[in-house]
């Protein structure tokens, strides 16, 4: 994907308006999924400086801290198992890289992007789930067999979210590819 550099600034401003607006619903008069996961890895499609991931990633940690000090959101989730989402959102992001290697201008493009976000949902979830689960102190007694059982229970909403943001993406790039298609070449003077 050859995106300009004022192509990837608007995008990349735009995922990180989505994440601030659906992170932990901190707006209360938007009721949307979680668009967390689809960022990081849209992120790691379209964008391409390296230092786009930590900067989503201490974004994402502001908009927690600050929910949880000044929004009255439960502190539930911090916990040293927090460092879990550091590889938890890179392998979205390493996912996102994978699949813009990947990507062809055609249909079957299609089935690529969805194998790519289902296996890197799932590191995903068993760095950010089982991360918590083993390491959070919340669980006095973890196993695989827990480890199974929140797979089979959170994973499919967490893919939903992440295939609902993906493919309204993947809409809105073939709908602006058929637009640029569209338009008149201006010719070299």
């Amino acid at each position: 994907m050859n995106l300009t550099p004022r192509t990837q600034l608007l995008i990349g401003l735009a995922l990180a308006a989505l994440m601030a607006m659906t992170r932990g619903q901190h707006f209360a008069t938007l009721n949307l999924p979680s668009a967390s996961w689809a960022v990081f890895f849209l992120a790691g499609v379209l964008l391409t400086p390296r230092w786009v991931f930590p900067a989503l990633f201490i974004q994402a940690s502001l908009l927690d801290f600050a929910a949880i000090q000044w929004a009255g959101v439960s502190d539930w989730c911090m916990s040293p198992a927090y460092w879990a989402l550091v590889p938890a959102y890179g392998s979205l992001w390493l996912g996102g890289r994978l699949y813009a290697r990947m990507h062809r201008e055609h249909f079957s493009s299609l089935l690529s992007l969805a194998a790519v976000v289902c296996l890197s949902a799932l590191v995903c979830y068993l760095f950010s789930g089982g991360g918590f689960l083993y390491f959070s102190g919340r669980y006095p007694e973890p196993s695989l067999a827990l480890l199974g059982e929140r797979i089979a229970q959170y994973y499919p909403r967490y893919l939903g979210s992440l295939a609902l943001y993906v493919g309204l993406a993947a809409v809105l790039y073939v709908g602006a590819r058929s637009w640029q298609a569209l338009q008149p070449r201006s010719e070299a003077k």
